[in-house]
């Protein structure tokens, strides 16, 4: 038995008995969780090329576009829902591997499970392969992805909605096999967006939703995938991270130590290694009532200094709201100005105020060779008065209040009353709602600001 054999066969034979309660609660936090990003993005441009680009595909299919109300196939809809769950980049992270599964896993899921009819239980066990999947594949890379370029979302994200996807369709573990096989060929995400802000980073973890489903619908139509796409040096870790020689991680513990539960969630619509030198500032913005600030230092960590402090000039003055997304020094000047870094921050009348640009100058980043593959740091602030202020940075705690009022912002972004809101939250919380009530309970009809050109027929 291959690697890919062995982590195949373990997601098509979980059972929601197999699967701890505590694991359901996060499943369930998850879900609120994604449908508020899906919401959050509504209105920005790139769901309406989505949806355009959609609508030519859609009328047929038995899964819907919560936005318009579009029919399509499940594979349409993950990609559509995938690409606007990560397109603020408020999606949940695993901190080991930077791998954003929620805007991947979720929208596999829930497309081919409303499709299918599934319960709740069936959804939420899927769902918890899928993280699994992909918290477990990350390990293995680790950052070795990012190092040579590669979004790492794209790249374990369609084998990880395949899991997902699999264990929907029951597949059986050869089957399984070979969608996980299939799967792995559709990795892809190059981080050429870096350079100009360009779209294709929230395509990514569209396109892996995307791809899981279509790999498992064809290894359910007995397409034969490669079972050694995971330890061959051509393979998934030979070819993106240079090395596939320890697997053994990949398997260790399986079914009892649930790696899926340690993916954090964003409190901030930001590159997550922002996270906590934002919490850090807001902090010390609310304790320090002295002088006005004359300069900052921020410690950052050698892996996280080029992708949110270089090159300088971008991350003063980002031009696009992708380049503000991953930028310590701007989101680091709003939060101290503002008070607040929210959706707002990355507005574009937000990006070209001149008191946000002239305090992120002022905010310098050093690489602390001390720091490991965390997203732990510190800043130190200097007043005008000479005196100073210093602030460790690190995650904080997982916080279920705080991540029900991001839902409740991020809907009334969208078109959610707060009576609606509530009700998608009890239910999420208080029952087990199937596939088909959790969408219709999101879905909107379609409206002049997001049409459905195409009635389903």
């Amino acid at each position: 038995m291959t690697p890919l054999e062995d982590l195949a066969g373990w997601a098509s034979g979980v059972r929601p008995a197999d699967i701890p309660a505590e694991q359901i609660k996060l499943v369930r936090l998850r879900l609120l969780d994604t449908l508020g990003l899906i919401a959050a993005a509504a209105a920005e441009p790139v769901c309406q090329s989505t949806l355009q680009w959609a609508d030519a595909w859609s009328g047929g299919g038995a899964a819907t576009i919560v936005i318009n109300g579009a029919q399509a196939h499940p594979a349409i809809v993950a990609l559509v829902h995938g690409t606007l769950a990560h397109a603020r980049d408020f999606d949940d992270t695993f901190p080991d591997s930077v791998v954003h599964p929620g805007s991947v896993v979720i929208p596999a899921a829930l497309g081919l499970a409303e499709q299918l009819d599934a319960s709740f239980a069936q959804l939420a066990t899927a769902i918890v392969v899928g993280y699994e999947v992909a918290a477990r594949l990350g390990r293995i890379a680790g950052r070795g992805f990012h190092a040579r370029g590669f979004h790492a979302t794209g790249i374990v994200g369609p084998i990880a909605a395949a899991a997902a996807a699999s264990h929907l369709l029951r597949l059986d573990p050869a089957s399984s096999a070979d969608a996980l096989g299939l799967a792995s060929s559709m990795s892809s995400g190059l981080m050429a967006f870096l350079a100009d802000g360009g779209w294709s980073k929230w395509m990514h973890a569209g396109w892996a939703a995307h791809g899981g489903i279509i790999a498992a619908e064809l290894a359910k139509a007995r397409c034969r995938g490669p079972r050694h796409a995971f330890d061959h040096p051509a393979g998934l870790f030979g070819a993106f991270a240079g090395d596939s020689s320890d697997l053994s991680p990949l398997l260790e513990k399986l079914g009892s130590a649930w790696l899926g539960a340690l993916a954090q969630p964003k409190y901030y619509p930001c590159a997550h290694v922002i996270q906590p030198f934002i919490d850090a500032a807001l902090s010390l913005r609310c304790e320090e009532h002295g002088a006005p600030i004359a300069s900052m230092r921020c410690a950052v960590a050698p892996w996280a200094f080029p992708i949110v402090c270089a090159p300088r000039e971008s991350k003063v003055a980002p031009r696009t709201d992708l380049e503000a997304i991953a930028s310590l020094p701007f989101m680091l000047a709003a939060a101290l100005r503002d008070s607040k870094v929210d959706l707002e921050t990355l507005r574009p009348e937000t990006l070209a105020r001149d008191d946000l640009r002239s305090l992120a100058a002022r905010i310098e980043c050093e690489m602390d060779e001390r720091l490991g593959a965390g997203f732990d740091g510190a800043i130190t602030v200097v007043h005008t008065d000479g005196k100073t202020s210093r602030r460790s940075v690190g995650l904080k705690p997982f916080d279920e209040h705080r991540l029900r009022q991001k839902f409740h912002s991020n809907v009334a972004q969208f078109y959610v009353s707060t009576t609606r809101a509530a009700e998608i939250e009890t239910a999420l919380r208080e029952r087990e709602p199937g596939a088909r009530e959790i969408v219709s309970l999101v879905s909107r009809p379609a409206s002049p600001l997001f049409p459905r050109v195409r009635e389903r027929t």
